[in-house]
């Protein structure tokens, strides 16, 4: 447990990877805050709804959490999508909607979080990526090339605050059983986990334990890093 809750910002924290780290936060007895462009957030969280692509809705987002919770001193930029095509099919919104979510409302939310992180001299920031963008991924251009991003994004970052004792660490996990792997059918599954060296799919858990790792204490000295959860799928990368 932590000595005083803090404030925490989880978005995209309605379902899978985002609801563990969520529900990880909640159970070391922080303030939680959930943005969620639908709803949804666990029980004991601030449910927050915002689309990170309109710069107003984060702007708003986060006046609403510093009213409940007092500034943001954990920021977990977690929500994303996928609009999956090989690149000759792939139109310009297929791209732009994924680049505008992923990096650019990540960059967002970095911002506006960073505003109080300055004025507290301190904090933590958390990009959630993907092993994808470190390896590729055929037919994910738009989704590989915004989860790479994060990478340049948060170590930038690092250099810009670290004075401030403010961090920016990146968790890229691999294949994690949540819905959006639930509709692979068995024989991809498979060969998913035949390319893994320990053999299965990661929990949401475990990426969650990364994350909170990151927020913790024992991480204050670790900045501008790729942490990966992928079972050794993409190591050397």
């Amino acid at each position: 447990m932590q000595e005083a809750p803090r404030s925490v910002l989880v978005t995209g924290g309605n379902r899978g990877i985002g609801r563990a780290i969520a529900e990880a936060f909640l159970a070391q007895g922080d303030k939680v805050a959930v943005t969620t462009r639908s709803g949804g957030a666990p029980e004991g969280a601030l449910d927050v709804r915002c689309d990170v692509t309109d710069p107003a809705a984060v702007d708003a987002a986060f006046a609403e959490i510093e009213a409940a919770h007092g500034p943001v001193e954990i920021l977990v930029a977690n929500a994303g999508i996928t609009h999956d095509t090989l690149i000759l099919r792939m139109s310009e919104d297929d791209w732009s909607s994924v680049i505008d979510t992923n990096l650019t409302g990540s960059f967002r939310l970095a911002k506006r979080a960073a505003k109080g992180m300055l004025r507290l001299k301190r904090g933590r920031i958390i990009f959630i990526s993907s092993v994808v963008g470190l390896l590729g991924s055929a037919g994910q251009v738009n989704y590989a090339a915004s989860k790479a991003g994060l990478v340049g994004l948060s170590r930038s970052l690092a250099r810009e605050l670290g004075s401030r004792s403010i961090t920016a660490n990146v968790v890229a996990p691999g294949f994690v059983e949540t819905d959006m792997t639930a509709v692979l059918t068995d024989d991809q599954k498979q060969l998913i986990k035949a390319q893994v060296p320990l053999g299965r799919y990661a929990a949401a858990t475990e990426v969650a334990s990364a994350v909170t790792w990151l927020a913790s204490d024992g991480a204050a000295y670790v900045t501008g890093a790729v942490i990966p959860v992928d079972g050794g799928l993409g190591m050397g990368h």
